[in-house]
């Protein structure tokens, strides 16, 4: 049994950048849980902050960070009060890992796979090179990589192989936790749910959870538990995964899923009109107001925070 309720809990996570024109909050306030062996999904546009947010959570910042505050406890242990040393030794790739975006851009390219997967094993468990590649192997089986692959390098292999060998090389420590960043955005759609197929039965057989991050809504379905929406650098909507796909309630979540196609209604896709607001200075009420349907004056006047039913959701619609 698991010694803590939750296996996260983000607690007004911040992270804001320097720049020339003024601080941007591509990461303000976030809070969300994660429970054990449960997938949540982060949905949101290009450049609401969700790559930003990853980032945060595993402390791989950019040299620009003007702020970087909150909590982030990770089985019962508040992780943001270690030394950047300690972290790197005792969370990052070890309590959790990341999947990034472009799976060839994370490989080394004249390095085999094998030992690719291996290295995190080699640094953070303290094993040798020959020891860490039969862990290699038992996650090479697991994402269904072929054994011979193991010698292999990644121009070699398919977009699909290379990002079954990243998702590899970040379960290579059994990590509790496992970020994934768009980790089909580049893969053509059968290849897709190959991926998704994978990451189910890792979830299943291993027992890890998933913070997956995309704006792939009908794929990300396939693996969701729960479902975080992020707008603007703020998480507007959480909630289960079957009731948010059902009936989402905030105002720019009911936006996201009309613009989704569907196979079995004649109805064409919406979108949303106007641009997201600056997050070098954002409104001082909701910042989904100016593009918001359902729009009226207390909207604009102060920032929302409301708990309807369970659910999560940052909208005065519910107040």
């Amino acid at each position: 049994m698991p010694k803590h309720q939750k296996l996260l809990q983000i607690k007004n996570l911040t992270l804001h950048f320097r720049t020339q024109k003024g601080d941007v909050q591509a990461v303000d306030g976030v809070d969300f849980e994660l429970d054990y062996n449960r997938a949540v999904v982060i949905l949101g546009e290009s450049g609401c902050g969700k790559s930003s947010l990853a980032k945060a959570i595993l402390r791989l910042l950019p040299r620009n960070v003007s702020k970087y505050a909150g909590s982030i406890i990770f089985e019962g242990n508040d992780v943001m009060q270690l030394s950047d040393e300690e972290y790197r030794q005792n969370v990052r790739w070890v309590a959790m890992s990341l999947v990034p975006q472009a799976a060839m851009n994370a490989l080394n390219p004249v390095i085999r796979v094998g030992d690719q997967v291996a290295e995190p094993a080699v640094v953070h468990l303290g094993l040798s090179k020959t020891e860490a590649l039969q862990p290699a192997l038992k996650m090479f089986r697991h994402v269904g990589v072929p054994d011979d692959f193991i010698d292999r390098y990644p121009f070699e292999l398919s977009g699909g192989m290379r990002q079954r060998v990243a998702i590899a090389m970040a379960l290579v420590t059994s990590p509790g936790l496992i970020i994934l960043d768009e980790p089909t955005s580049a893969l053509d759609v059968l290849t897709q749910a190959n991926i998704f197929n994978v990451l189910k039965r890792i979830k299943q057989e291993l027992g890890t959870s998933f913070i997956l991050i995309t704006h792939d809504i009908a794929t990300s379905s396939e693996l969701a538990d729960d479902v975080a929406v992020m707008y603007a650098g703020q998480i507007v909507e959480v909630s289960d995964a079957r009731r948010f796909f059902h009936e989402p309630l905030h105002p720019y979540s009911q936006k996201l899923m009309a613009s989704v196609p569907r196979l079995r209604q004649e109805k064409d896709p919406e979108f949303i009109t106007g641009q997201p607001p600056s997050l070098i200075n954002p409104p001082k009420g909701c910042r989904f107001a100016a593009r918001c349907p359902k729009r009226f004056a207390k909207c604009d006047e102060e920032p929302p925070v409301i708990e309807q039913d369970g659910r999560k959701v940052k909208c005065w619609l519910y107040a």
